[in-house]
């Protein structure tokens, strides 16, 4: 829960951060939208050896290579003198920043019985963090300058790994006395593994997770930015001071996410998680489709729309998560959540670059028809995914018969 937290702090601060590098590099939405696109990109690169590392030798020590690795990033970030070592230090956050979750979620995936509320509470601790990092972000950047602000976000990687030091998770000693956990590292294990992976029901719900990423890294990086161009959001002045009320609004609408999180992990314990994504995806269409006629409606319907964004948004990830661990054998979930997590911030990092790309080139209303479009795919794989499991639930078998 504190790496998870620390995670997503990091993550959703960056966004923030967006906005004051337009101007200190003076570069155009889609030139930086590339930039952020590398270190989002990057959190992808690492999730599959971080599944294939929490296999073999425990999540515990993945995680904190992870947080220790995340804090370099940000002091690299506060010294970078031009957009490409700003784009390295982003590419070093996010190779670090891509061994939390496959570590994380394959810890509790194997040593907890009600999986739907561990991820519950572990999806609400994600989101302080993604409320707590931007908000940190925004009240530094009031009263410093952006480098001192940066190089401040690195004192939370240290105290996070300080306390993972001393935290007695003993998922090491269990991982390494497992001798099914070995066959994710030898070469022909793992593509055997892959192989059996693709094979499965995994196949179908990586391409909605996929296309959840970009959805959630379309919608995120340049939403701040979004936001400070409607009219009723426009910076005012308080005591000498410049703030932004689009800030704190997209504040607000990643703590709704907190609740979002905990719905969406107690859902799977209560309905068939299939059922929980396709509503999810489809509260994802509603809220993109519903974005630009709110904004120009007024305050009150433009926060209304952020509420539900926020809510949709977090809502799914729990719910995907735990659907991974129902379709996938107990002895794959470190490569499962790799190859995850790979189509959710590897190749969902592309939602970057295309939102920055539809901003410059085209304008707002153009990138939520896109972002639609996309849950609205992500979608209807979910309704294939309930129809391929409820036809063969229907012949005797079982999901982890076909599935796993």
């Amino acid at each position: 829960m504190i790496a998870h937290a620390l995670f997503h702090a990091y993550e959703l601060s960056i966004p923030i951060f967006v906005v004051v590098w337009l101007e200190a590099f003076s570069v155009t939405s889609a030139i930086l939208g590339i930039v952020v696109g590398v270190g989002y990109a990057a959190i992808g690169l690492g999730a599959v050896p971080s599944g294939i590392l929490s296999d073999e030798y425990g999540s515990d020590r993945v995680v904190l290579v992870a947080l220790l690795g995340m804090g370099v990033g940000f002091g690299l970030m506060s010294v970078s003198p031009n957009v490409v070592v700003l784009a390295l230090a982003l590419g070093v956050w996010g190779t670090a920043a891509s061994l939390y979750h496959p570590a994380g979620l394959s810890l509790l995936s194997r040593g907890v019985d009600q999986r739907g509320t561990a991820f519950a509470y572990h999806g609400a601790a994600g989101n302080v963090g993604t409320v707590l990092g931007p908000l940190l972000a925004s009240v530094l950047l009031i009263f410093l300058p952006w480098r001192v602000a940066a190089a401040i976000f690195v004192v939370p990687a240290l105290a996070g790994a300080a306390a993972a030091v001393r935290l007695p998770l003993g998922d090491a000693a269990e991982v390494e006395d497992d001798p099914g956990a070995a066959g994710n590292t030898s070469l022909s294990g793992f593509w055997t593994n892959t192989r059996a992976l693709f094979a499965s029901g995994f196949l179908v719900i990586f391409g909605a997770v996929l296309l959840y990423g970009l959805y959630y890294r379309g919608i995120l990086t340049f939403l701040p930015k979004i936001l400070s161009g409607v009219p009723v959001l426009e910076p005012i002045t308080v005591f000498d001071r410049t703030v932004s009320p689009s800030q704190y609004v997209y504040a607000g609408l990643l703590t709704v996410g907190v609740g979002g999180q905990y719905v969406g992990g107690r859902l799977t314990d209560l309905v068939e998680t299939e059922y929980a994504l396709i509503g999810a995806f489809a509260l994802l269409v509603v809220g993109a489709l519903a974005f630009v006629p709110a904004a120009a409606a007024g305050v009150v319907p433009l926060l209304a729309v952020c509420v539900l964004l926020g809510f949709a948004i977090y809502v799914t990830a729990p719910v995907y998560q735990a659907i991974i661990a129902e379709y996938v054998s107990d002895d794959s979930h470190g490569l499962s959540y790799g190859y995850n997590y790979l189509g959710m911030f590897g190749v969902g990092a592309l939602g970057a670059p295309i939102a920055g790309a539809a901003l410059s080139y085209a304008n707002t209303t153009v990138l939520f028809l896109v972002l639609a479009g996309i849950a609205a795919l992500a979608g209807l794989i979910s309704v294939y995914l309930l129809v391929r499991t409820n036809d063969r639930v229907a012949t005797g078998d079982s999901r982890a018969e076909t599935e796993g």
